[in-house]
C-alpha cells in the first residue's frame, strides 16, 4: 500500500512546475519524473496526427496524399524547430545544472531572438511557393491545384511551429517538462477539437486552419507562463539585448541539431517521391497512414528520450559524469522494452489499424505492408532516439548529424533505390530501407556514446 502511495505522489509530483535538482537523488526517480510529462507532452500530439488522418481520410486519397506531401516538407520546419529547440535545452540545462539561472535566462532569451528571424523566413517561403512545393513532391495536376492552399496555410504558421517548440526546449532544459507538457496539450486539444469542425466547413484547408490555430493557441500559453516572472527562469529586458557570444553558441549546438532533423527529414522526403512514384496515389496514402500510425507511437518514445537530453545537460553543469551516464543506460531499458510492445502490435495487427482509417482496399493493402515494414525496426529505433539525444544534451550535436548523414543519405536512400527500382520491389522496398537505416544509426550512436567523448563538451 505504501508503495502504491508512493507511485502516485510521484506521478502527481511530476505534473506539478516544481522546480528540483536532477543532479542529485536517486536515478530512477529522477528519470521518472521528467519522463512522466515528457512523455505526455508527445503523447496528446500523436492522438492529434491519428485524429487529424481519420477526418482527413474522409476527403479521399487525394487529400490523404497533399496531407502527407505537405508534412514530409513541412518536416523541414520542424527540424529547423527541434534544432534550436535542442540548443536551448542543452545551454539552459547546462547552465541550470551549474547554478547559473540568469546565465540560463539569458540563453533561453537569445534563442527567441534567433527564432523570429528564422520563423518569419520560412513563413513566408512556404506562402509563395506552396504550390511549387508540391509540384516537386511529385503530386498530381489535380493534387496540386486542390492542395495548395493547404499547403500554403500550413506553411504560414511555421512561426507559431518554431516558437512552439523552442520555447518547450526551454522549459525541459530548465527541469520544467510539466509546462511543456501543458503547452503542447493545449496547442494538439484546441487542434483535436477544431479539426472535425473546419474541415466539415473548409474541406480539406480547414485541417490547416486547425492545426495553425492550435499552435498558435499553445504559444500564447507558452508566452504568459514564460515572460509573468513567476517561472524557473526570469526573464529580464536586458536578457533579449543581442548578445552576439550567445547567439553563437545557441547557433553553434542548434544549427548541427537542426541539419540532423533535415538530414532525416530530407531522406525521408526522398522516400516518400519513390513511394509515390513507384505506386501511385494509392501507395502514398497507405503510406500515409501507416506513417501517421508510427507516428502515434514514436512520439511517446521520444518524449521518454527527451529526459536524457536533460538529464545529461544538467548533470554535465553538476560535473556529475556517472550519473549522466546512468541516466542514459535506464532510459534505453526502458524505451526498448516500450518499443518492443509496439513492434508486436505492428506485426501481428498492421491490418484493422489501418482498416480503421479507410474503407479504400488498395490503400489498405499498401498502409498494412508500410506498417508492417515500419514495425520491425521499433527497437532499434528507441536505442537511436536516446543515444542521439543524450549527445545532444551533452552539446555534442555534430556526431549525431555526421551519423545521419551517412546512415541516411549514404546508406539509407541508396538502398531503397537499389531494392524498389533495382530490384523491382516498388514502394515496399523503397520503405524497407527505413528499418535498415535506423538499425544502423542505433548501432553507431551506442558506440559513439560508450567512447564517452561528448563528456568533454564545453558550452
Amino acid at each position: 500500500m505504501e508503495t502504491f502511495k508512493e507511485i502516485i505522489s510521484t506521478i502527481r509530483q511530476s505534473l506539478r512546475s516544481e522546480e528540483l535538482d536532477y543532479t542529485s537523488g536517486s536515478v530512477p526517480r529522477a528519470v521518472i519524473l521528467l519522463a512522466i510529462p515528457m512523455i505526455l507532452e508527445l503523447s496528446l500530439e500523436s492522438v492529434f496526427a491519428l485524429v487529424d488522418m481519420f477526418f482527413v481520410g474522409r476527403l479521399g486519397r487525394d487529400a490523404i496524399a497533399t496531407v502527407g506531401l505537405t508534412e514530409s516538407v513541412i518536416t523541414i520546419v520542424y527540424s529547423i524547430s527541434f534544432g534550436l529547440s535542442t540548443g536551448a535545452t542543452a545551454i539552459v540545462a547546462r547552465r541550470i545544472g551549474e547554478k547559473n539561472h540568469d546565465g540560463a535566462a539569458h540563453a533561453g532569451a537569445q534563442s527567441l531572438v534567433v527564432a523570429v528571424i528564422v520563423g518569419t523566413v520560412l513563413s513566408v517561403f512556404g506562402i509563395s511557393f506552396a504550390g511549387e512545393i508540391l509540384a516537386v513532391m511529385g503530386a498530381t495536376p489535380e493534387v496540386v491545384r486542390n492542395g495548395a492552399i493547404f499547403t500554403r496555410i500550413m506553411f504560414g504558421g511555421s512561426l507559431s511551429i518554431v516558437f512552439l517548440f523552442l520555447i518547450n526546449g526551454i522549459f525541459r532544459g530548465a527541469g520544467d517538462p510539466a509546462m511543456a507538457m501543458r503547452s503542447l496539450w493545449i496547442a494538439s486539444g484546441v487542434n483535436i477539437v477544431l479539426c472535425p469542425v473546419l474541415i466539415h466547413f473548409f474541406g480539406l484547408k480547414g485541417a490547416a486552419m486547425a492545426t495553425v490555430t492550435g499552435r498558435t493557441s499553445g504559444v500564447v500559453f507558452q508566452s504568459y507562463h514564460l515572460f509573468r516572472g513567476s517561472g524557473f527562469l526570469k526573464f529580464r529586458a536586458p536578457h533579449f539585448r543581442l548578445d552576439f557570444g550567445v547567439v553563437r553558441s545557441v547557433v553553434n549546438v542548434s544549427w548541427p541539431a537542426a541539419f540532423q532533423f533535415i538530414i532525416s527529414s530530407g531522406s525521408w522526403i526522398v522516400l516518400v517521391r519513390l513511394v509515390a512514384e513507384t505506386g501511385g496515389t494509392s501507395a502514398s496514402a497507405g503510406c500515409q497512414i501507416a506513417l501517421r500510425n508510427f507516428i502515434f507511437f514514436i512520439l511517446p518514445a521520444w518524449g521518454l528520450s527527451n529526459a536524457a537530453a536533460t538529464l545529461v545537460g544538467q548533470n554535465l553543469g553538476a560535473n556529475k559524469l556517472r550519473r549522466a551516464e546512468e541516466s542514459v543506460s535506464l532510459i534505453t531499458k526502458y524505451n526498448v522494452v516500450f518499443m518492443s510492445l509496439v513492434m508486436i502490435l505492428f506485426l501481428f495487427f498492421s491490418y484493422p489499424i489501418v482498416r480503421f482509417f479507410t474503407d479504400d482496399e488498395t490503400v489498405v493493402r499498401y498502409g498494412t505492408q508500410s506498417l508492417e515494414i515500419f514495425g520491425s525496426g521499433f527497437i532499434f529505433y528507441g536505442i537511436a532516439m536516446v543515444m542521439t539525444q543524450a549527445l545532444n544534451g551533452a552539446g555534442d550535436t555534430r556526431t549525431p548529424t555526421i551519423i545521419n548523414f551517412f546512415c541516411f543519405w549514404l546508406f539509407q536512400i541508396p538502398l531503397a533505390y537499389l531494392l524498389s527500382e533495382g530490384l523491382k520491389m516498388s514502394s515496399a522496398g523503397a520503405l524497407a530501407a527505413v528499418p535498415a537505416a535506423e538499425t544502423l544509426i542505433a548501432l553507431v550512436t551506442w558506440h559513439y556514446f560508450r567512447k564517452g567523448k561528448w563528456k568533454e563538451v564545453k558550452i
